[in-house]
């Protein structure tokens, strides 16, 4: 069974910008549909970003333009490069895996749609 840790997280000033790192340990991340999803202090999780194979991606309207998924199948880890931060980007950031094929419409943009969960990393953005 895959397990994933995130990495990256940190303090950087509005307009700044982040990396954010998911590893994968276990097996492969190469066949699996990645998502990144974060949950600021008193909110629900809400969905960022997700990545299927190379292209099948898909972005959160609040972030789109400015945040993006990749991955790099020979280091077994997905990115979110995250630029023009704004204050309401302060998260905890969690990387999340589906091991399986995914058949629904659309992207895989719900937590029911992913079985694997990291512990997260602290996102703060400062004024």
């Amino acid at each position: 069974q895959v397990q994933v840790v995130e990495s990256g997280g940190g303090l950087v000033q509005a307009g700044g910008s982040l990396r954010l790192s998911c590893a994968a340990s276990g097996r492969t991340l190469r066949t699996y549909a990645m998502g990144w999803f974060r949950q600021a202090q008193g909110k629900e999780r809400e969905f960022v970003a997700t990545i299927r194979g190379r292209v099948l991606i898909s972005y959160a309207d609040s972030v789109k333009g400015r945040f993006t998924i990749s991955r790099d199948n020979s280091k077994d880890t997905v990115y979110l490069q995250m630029n023009s931060l704004k204050l309401e980007d302060t998260a905890v950031y969690y990387c999340a895996a589906r091991s399986g094929p995914y058949t629904g419409v659309g992207h895989p943009v719900n937590e029911k749609d992913y079985s694997i969960w990291g512990q997260g990393t602290q996102v703060i953005v400062s004024s």
